[in-house]
């Protein structure tokens, strides 16, 4: 099976497992095509869903004092599929489990350092590696992060979640390709960090201003945290926290370092991708800054 057909497999594959098994919100999954004959690509067929989608994170037209409903309604549904037993509902060998973080790293220095060798059309210099990269690595391959075991989305995100049209109710959750079995921080994280940095500009995440302030115990993210924690199980604080965040910075970075890499080859098709491609630096000092703070 082709890299193309099995990622569009997988994503099917947990959407029908989910929706099939479970309450966590999800579209249904009606068809899989692999026969590449009938579109030039695998496919596959799923519910439309007819509500809201914020593609920017700061959901404007959503009012002050709903918005804290909207939110906790995302922690309500990540608490939801968390906790789903996915041996239970067919998903076995969706993932390894264990050592999610240690595998990552690993995956995501041989990406950052394929990207670093990208030489730019025009100057005819290497885009480089990002500053700090390794010693971030270095603190995450050290340092040890509860290793719990969960379905992990991948991509949490307000703008990867569909509200109901009036209430802060979300219908279901897209855009699975990331999912495996992993550490639920990840996502977390994930969400919390989107949140904190809302788009400059619509459909786009930022991580903004190096000088702009985040705690990863403000006091929105300790409510979030309090919130999450009441629902799973799990300690407050939550253990790993600081880590998870180190790490989903560190992700990002890699993420947009590539996208730095595509703009230095000509490859890259967004009209916005240079300025996205500046966020990589940005994001991997907020990485390594961190590393040094007080934050737990």
């Amino acid at each position: 099976m082709s890299k193309t057909a099995h990622a569009v497999e997988r994503e099917f594959r947990i959407i029908d497992a989910l929706c099939r098994n479970t309450s966590v919100p999800v579209p249904k999954a009606y068809l899989l095509c692999t026969d590449t004959s009938v579109i030039g690509t695998p496919f596959y067929v799923m519910e439309f869903l007819d509500g809201r989608i914020f593609v920017d994170p700061a959901m404007a037209g959503v009012g002050a004092s709903e918005k804290p409903l909207y939110l906790q309604e995302m922690v309500r549904v990540l608490a939801q599929l968390h906790a789903v037993d996915f041996k239970s509902v067919g998903l076995d060998g969706y993932g390894k489990e264990g050592g999610y973080y240690q595998r990552q790293c690993k995956s995501l220095v041989k990406v950052h350092d394929s990207q670093a060798e990208a030489v730019d059309t025009v100057t005819g210099t290497r885009v480089g590696p990002l500053p700090n990269f390794y010693k971030v690595t270095h603190y995450l391959q050290m340092n040890h992060c509860p290793d719990d075991i969960s379905i992990i989305h991948g991509d949490y995100k307000v703008d990867n979640v569909v509200f109901h049209k009036s209430l802060p109710k979300i219908i279901g959750i897209l855009d699975w390709e990331l999912s495996t079995i992993g550490n639920p921080r990840t996502d977390l994280a994930n969400m919390t960090q989107n949140i904190a940095f809302p788009s400059v500009s619509s459909g786009l995440s930022s991580i903004g201003d190096i000088n702009a302030p985040f705690d990863i115990n403000s006091g929105f993210n300790n409510s979030i945290l309090k919130q999450y924690c009441s629902l799973t199980g799990f300690d407050f604080p939550l253990p790993g926290w600081k880590y998870a965040n180190i790490f989903s910075f560190y992700r990002n970075s890699v993420i947009y370092h590539g996208i730095a890499a595509r703009v230095a080859r000509g490859q890259a098709s967004s009209k916005r991708a240079s300025t996205v491609a500046k966020y990589g630096p940005i994001s991997i000092l907020r990485s390594f800054k961190l590393i040094n703070s007080s934050n737990l």
